[in-house]
């Protein structure tokens, strides 16, 4: 398929919801260009042009190529993770970021819900505020979405789908940081979650982490030494 337009994606390297989007952009081996916020220094144009709400990933989409500054003004400015993959599976039909069986493509979506409506909070509870029984609570969400696996291969399937580009990044920043002892959590908590994790309840797990990891279309998108520096560095997970 020829692009219709140009596109460009406002992210963040540290963002693991940036991360959704650039796995999703090189699965469709998409023309684009990436913008880096800085947010220690946001420049007001972001807000005025392209997100209201100052956060990342958005892209805009359609148009010739411009400065990220200066989009297109035909082209189609929209945010929220989530909502560019449902873009680009439609942009990019002939990438199968959703698979064409409609049943499947309804277990993708069931499994992002999955993780979205109780996996995340036990994610964002653990590691970054610590909230007390998140320990608890992350690992039952993990269970769930677990049982949504099917016996081999990715979250539907022998392909990768948007489902894995939507959880992978956190599934994958969750075991660098258990492993390197990186979060808000008690120590104890943290050692407790790692040996769970390793354990035979959580073997299909661990494997589906395992095969993200090694498929070639997670591969291209991370680094985990570079990774690992910024989570060190942002003051969310700084114990206190």
């Amino acid at each position: 398929m020829v692009q219709n337009g140009q596109i460009t994606l406002y992210s963040s390297p540290y963002s693991p919801f940036t991360h959704r989007v650039r796995i999703a952009l090189d699965q469709a081996k998409a023309d684009y260009t990436e913008y880096v916020i800085d947010f220690a220094n946001k420049p007001s144009w972001y807000a005025e042009k392209i997100n209201p709400i100052g956060k990342v990933p958005a892209i805009t989409y359609g148009g010739p190529k411009s400065a990220p500054e200066n989009p297109p003004p035909e082209s189609a400015k929209i945010n929220e993770s989530l909502v560019i993959l449902e873009l680009l599976a439609d942009l990019f039909p002939e990438a199968n970021l959703l698979p064409s069986d409609p049943v499947l493509r309804a277990q993708a979506r069931l499994f992002i819900n999955a993780f979205e409506t109780k996996a995340f909070d036990g994610f964002k509870d653990f590691f970054f505020m610590y909230v007390k029984g998140s320990d608890k609570s992350l690992l039952e969400s993990l269970e769930a979405l677990q049982a949504r696996l099917p016996p081999t291969g990715f979250a539907v399937g022998p392909e990768w789908s948007n489902a894995d580009s939507a959880v992978a990044p956190f599934l994958v920043r969750m075991d660098l940081m258990l492993r390197h002892d990186v979060g808000r959590y008690p120590q104890e908590e943290g050692a407790a979650i790692l040996e769970a994790l390793r354990g035979a309840k959580f073997a299909r797990l661990a494997k589906y982490i395992d095969d993200i990891m090694k498929s070639p279309v997670f591969k291209t998108t991370w680094d985990e030494e570079i990774n690992l520096k910024l989570i060190k560095l942002n003051p969310a997970t700084q114990r206190k």
